[in-house]
């Protein structure tokens, strides 16, 4: 009896679904954003910016798109704060710029001024996805239709990596560049090597964010999931609203007070949930 309590007690342990953690659901925005994609949480602005791909096609290029500005309390500041978009998605803030994938082009977005300001397209590019900016300014965009991922150094682009399956979610943390693809997460190596941090999440794997720390993270998947992943592979749902289609795009995230900031795509909301 007691070498199968042991077993059971040993399977429990090694189980990397346990519920360690819960949300706690703080809030969400009226529905008035327009099919919204991506959320960036901006500490120095003290607000979320939400990219609205806007109309029936995710990939239309149909000028419909735009940003948002939600209010860190869950109030709408602005449904259309800047147009000119065709189906923006993934945001990274680089001092007071913001850099938005939108189709074969990363538009460069002034938040003091609040218009584009700069347009810098990316040869070669089928469907840009998510973006990340290293602590040194440089840019890296996924390419979930091209399977590639590009980097941007002085306003041009080149080819980082290529031959994926779907990269999307980006994250550049603790010196590191890593990727979302097919399910997977990997840590991007110098030699552009790809390590497995773990696998096994829902294909569409969308948003990758960071917790205070070195070591947790936060992976979201399209069709409404969301996983705590630690860096020894180990993971755990937090969150699963598929049966009630609601989606969880490209998340946002406040690291310090463990606050998840969640698009949901088709219900033209964001959720904020706090992370127990």
């Amino acid at each position: 009896m007691k070498k199968i309590l042991a077993f059971y007690l040993l399977l429990l342990i090694c189980d990397n679904t346990v519920a360690q953690h819960r949300l706690i659901k703080l809030w969400e925005t009226d529905s008035v954003l327009k099919v919204p994609e991506s959320v960036l949480y901006s500490a120095k602005d003290k607000l979320l910016y939400v990219s609205n791909i806007d109309g029936k096609d995710p990939w239309g290029n149909d000028g419909l798109g735009s940003l948002a500005k939600v209010g860190l309390d869950g109030n709408v500041i602005a449904a259309e704060w800047v147009k000119g978009f065709n189906a923006p998605k993934g945001m990274a803030m680089v001092k007071n710029n913001l850099y938005v994938a939108d189709m074969n082009a990363l538009k460069v977005v002034d938040t003091k001024k609040g218009h584009i300001v700069k347009t810098i397209v990316v040869a070669g590019a089928q469907g840009l996805n998510d973006v990340t900016a290293d602590e040194k300014g440089i840019v890296y965009v996924s390419d979930s239709k091209g399977k590639k991922v590009f980097i941007i150094e002085n306003d041009k682009a080149s080819l980082l990596l290529e031959n994926l399956k779907g990269p999307n979610g980006l994250l550049w943390h603790n010196g590191s560049l890593f990727v979302l693809d097919a399910g997977g997460m990997y840590r991007v190596g110098a030699d552009k090597n790809l390590t497995l941090i773990t696998d096994g999440m829902e294909g569409n794997t969308d948003g990758l964010e960071h917790l205070a720390g070195n070591k947790e993270y936060i992976v979201s998947c399209w069709a409404g999931q969301l996983f705590y992943v630690n860096i020894n592979g180990t993971k755990e749902k937090l969150l699963d609203t598929r049966d009630a289609k609601i989606n969880a795009a490209d998340i946002g995230m406040n690291a310090a007070k463990r606050i998840i900031y969640v698009p949901t795509f088709w219900k033209n909301t964001v959720i904020a949930y706090e992370i127990k």
